[in-house]
């Protein structure tokens, strides 16, 4: 079936067009796909909202679709990142954004860097994470290791020329009995990025503990895990150096 529009006869251009109306087959093929394609999306919002952290970083979404913060100092990771809550007034003078998730480990963080990371063409990347793997997936030094080169790899494969830096793994009181691992990571993964261009290992474990080896007093929460302010008045003297302006 055709309708046709007559143009007014001094027209420069065609006088007559035509255009065929769809037939009611074409309608439903086309509701059909359009129904099949908004299926699919809501299957795989669904799906990555079922991830680990999932939500947090479905926030995190929501929050960059509005406006994507680019050329920042990204910080990202675990809890320690995640409960830096005056990360910003801790560094004026730096445009610093949080990307902290859950008590996520590195193979989380590798999971989400299309997500959280990439997005935002970092000018810098800083990460703490490791510690979790260690502690809830029971993972061995070299493990800790392995995961860590394979998120290094891909930010490097994705953005070869940003700094990324390294917070080492810290020792928390609750966490006493992983210190020996904890040590080892942070030693192989220190070595590792010696190797490596543009890049640093940020020792923060040394400033954590007292002349006997052990947590210092006083830095941490109740939980003996997380840090209070004066934990995070460490972290601040000693990362800044490493922050581009």
């Amino acid at each position: 079936m055709e309708i046709i529009y007559e143009l007014p006869r001094n027209s420069k251009w065609i006088k007559t067009i035509r255009f065929s109306k769809p037939t009611h087959k074409v309608m439903k093929k086309q509701i059909l796909l359009l129904l099949s394609s908004l299926l699919f999306l809501l299957s795989n919002l669904y799906s990555q909202q079922q991830q680990p952290f999932g939500d947090e970083i479905h926030e995190f979404r929501k929050v960059d679709s509005q406006q994507v913060a680019k050329g920042i100092i990204l910080f990202t990771g675990s809890s320690s990142i995640r409960m830096w809550q005056n990360l910003q007034e801790s560094f004026p003078g730096y445009k610093v954004l949080n990307r902290g998730f859950g008590g996520s480990t590195l193979a989380d963080l590798d999971r989400y860097l299309t997500d959280i990371v990439f997005p935002y063409e970092p000018k810098q990347i800083v990460i703490y994470s490791g510690e979790n793997d260690i502690a809830t997936d029971s993972i061995s030094a070299e493990q800790v290791l392995t995961r860590f080169q394979t998120v290094f790899q891909k930010i490097r494969a994705k953005l070869p020329d940003v700094p990324v830096e390294y917070i080492s793994i810290k020792p928390s009181p609750s966490r006493l009995k992983f210190l020996p691992i904890i040590k080892e990571a942070n030693e192989l993964i220190r070595n590792y990025l010696r190797g490596q261009s543009n890049t640093h290992f940020i020792d923060v474990f040394t400033s954590m503990i007292d002349a006997n080896g052990q947590p210092k007093e006083g830095i941490y929460l109740e939980d003996n895990l997380h840090m209070n302010s004066k934990g995070y008045e460490i972290w601040q003297a000693i990362i800044q150096p490493y922050l581009i302006k």
